[in-house]
């Protein structure tokens, strides 16, 4: 199978190195200098200048953007998806995306005999490198099938969602949760933390507790208690996700009360911090709110 990948982000880049092990792998990015560097990194890989020239030949392509916009926006046009991929072809769409879109996406493919699974993933960058992200897919079972042997490079596990639609539907449901727990851990740690209690020791109790997740077991110990916060995962793709889950919630007329609470907030923090924020600065927030330090 002849797989294309397009968009070397933060993410997309260690996914498309797992890939660049197959034969005949082809690459594409919106700033050409960054699947230049990719290329050089490795010897083999083709480098696109055009959508079209990217989908030229392939079996697959991959997507890894920030919006479903910007995929939809690469299908049309002389250097578009559409202009290079043959029937019979498949698009398999990582991004974080929204599942309006993706309908709209797959209809649009499926004029030309192309087929389309939205594919979402989960791990994050160190995850993506080692090849064991959770992938999410909405589509036919056959169409699904055939992701499945697309994603495996990166993948350590591939769930069948349902349609359409479905895999960016539980995208938007888990990083929703994500910026739940971001926020009220961060709260309630500045909390027992101004209440007198070492936050180590905090955190040591909550996570053989009922309040621990991911982010009280992994992310705190690991970036807040040592005061590391490297860009891993932009605080405004969050907000973005949010924003998703928040109004498909309102499209299916179910109340969310939470959900659109959490978007709010991080709507507010986006504007605050700006695009290059990382997703954890809700707690160098909360810290400062409240007059407290979250360190060992």
């Amino acid at each position: 199978m002849k797989v294309a990948f397009a968009g070397l982000g933060a993410l997309g880049t260690p996914m498309a190195a797992r890939c660049a092990a197959r034969p005949g792998l082809a690459v594409w990015n919106r700033t050409h200098a960054r699947a230049e560097a990719f290329g050089a990194a490795h010897p083999g890989v083709r480098v696109a200048a055009t959508p079209r020239e990217l989908a030229v030949g392939m079996d697959a392509i991959i997507t890894c953007l920030p919006t479903s916009a910007e995929v939809a926006a690469l299908l049309d046009g002389p250097d578009g998806l559409l202009a290079g991929l043959a029937a019979g072809s498949i698009v398999v769409d990582c991004t974080s995306g929204d599942p309006e879109t993706s309908r709209a996406i797959a209809a649009r493919l499926a004029e030309h005999g192309i087929a389309f699974v939205d594919a979402p993933v989960s791990g994050g960058p160190p995850m993506a490198a080692a090849g064991t992200l959770s992938v999410m897919c909405g589509g036919s079972a056959e169409d699904v099938a055939r992701a499945s042997e697309v994603v495996a490079p990166f993948a350590g596990k591939v769930i069948h969602m349902g349609p359409v639609g479905a895999g960016h539907a539980m995208k938007a449901a888990n990083n929703v949760l994500l910026a739940v727990h971001i926020l009220a851990l961060s709260e309630a740690m500045t909390m027992v933390t101004k209440a007198g209690i070492s936050p180590r020791v905090a955190a040591e109790v909550l996570n053989v507790s009922s309040g621990r997740s991911f982010v009280s077991e992994v992310l705190f110990p690991e970036r807040v208690l040592t005061g590391t916060f490297p860009p891993l995962f932009r605080l405004a793709l969050l907000e973005k996700d949010a924003g998703i889950a928040a109004a498909l919630a309102g499209e299916l007329g179910i109340d969310a009360p939470t959900l659109t609470a959490a978007h709010a907030v991080f709507h507010t923090l986006r504007a605050k911090l700006g695009e290059s924020a990382d997703y954890m600065e809700p707690f160098r927030v909360a810290e400062s709110a409240a007059g407290v330090t979250l360190r060992g």
